[in-house]
């Protein structure tokens, strides 16, 4: 059925009110990032001030917090998303004794907020001498990413070819060799999509290193950020600029991925 000029009007006007409402706050922080550090005196005259970004860079110490952040990302989603691969594996394409049991356990992972067991798990830590070190930090964050990965790759597995699994078997393939050389290969938009969530909440995460590194050892970008407002309360384009910094990895990291993620968005919701 033809869409009338009426409806696709008002499916235009729908998107550009909600692209308004999305990219409003990141045009302002933009706006501010770009602007004066004091609204009354302009710098030389000049409309963009690139240089609060070096600024910032340099007095908010954002070098070190977003090496920190790479690197505890990289730990994390290395490690979640090869279990992830190997735990929705076998929940997908195997049966066996316990299979219900520890799928339900994975979602019970999903359920349950970090809130509610970030104190125990900081006594846990310290009891092994693991708080203000980057295993502290990562360690909780794999373990809350693989409940997710386990069930988003459980999904992808449960749907994937059997025609394509079962010629394999008959060629003499084993379980690791039609995982890795034909399952994942095919499934590449599924697994770049966990890598780009997982990597996402990694660093946006703010509660855990928070947690886990009291003194500070441990600081990644967003405690970084949330520090650095505490010292510039005023300088509003100072904070803008730190936060246009702490923002853009996971943008630059979604362009290159936008593609390959948005397939992967695509297949997950059409499969049951």
């Amino acid at each position: 059925m033809r869409v009338s000029v009426f409806e696709r009007a008002a499916n235009y006007l729908v998107l550009g009110v909600y692209a308004l409402v999305v990219l409003g706050p990141v045009l302002v922080v933009l706006t501010l990032a770009l602007g004066p550090e004091s609204a009354s005196v302009g710098r030389q005259g000049r409309l963009l001030h690139w240089e609060n970004f070096a600024e910032a860079w340099d007095v908010g110490r954002f070098g070190q917090y977003m090496t920190t952040s790479l690197v505890v990302a990289v730990i994390v989603v290395a490690a979640s998303v090869v279990v992830s691969i190997l735990a929705g594996y076998a929940l997908g394409t195997m049966t066996f004794r316990g299979s219900g049991f520890f799928f339900y356990l994975f979602l019970l992972g999903i359920m349950v907020p970090t809130e509610a067991f970030i104190v125990p798990l900081y006594f846990d830590m310290r009891s092994l001498g693991l708080t203000n070190t980057i295993w502290g930090v990562t360690l909780p964050q794999i373990a809350m990413s693989i409940a997710f990965g386990t069930f988003w790759m459980r999904t992808y597995f449960r749907s994937s070819s059997r025609t394509i699994v079962e010629a394999a078997r008959i060629d003499g393939a084993g379980s690791m060799r039609i995982l890795w050389q034909i399952l994942v290969p095919v499934g590449r938009p599924a697994i770049l999509t966990l890598v780009l969530l997982v990597f996402m909440w990694t660093w946006n995460e703010f509660l855990v290193p928070l947690v886990m590194s009291p003194s500070g050892t441990v600081r990644t970008a967003p405690l970084g950020l949330a520090f650095f407002q505490g010292q510039y309360s005023q300088g509003t384009a100072l904070l803008a600029a730190g936060a246009v910094l702490v923002a853009l990895p996971v943008v630059v990291l979604y362009v290159f991925l936008q593609r390959h993620f948005i397939k992967g968005m695509l297949e997950g919701a059409v499969r049951e």
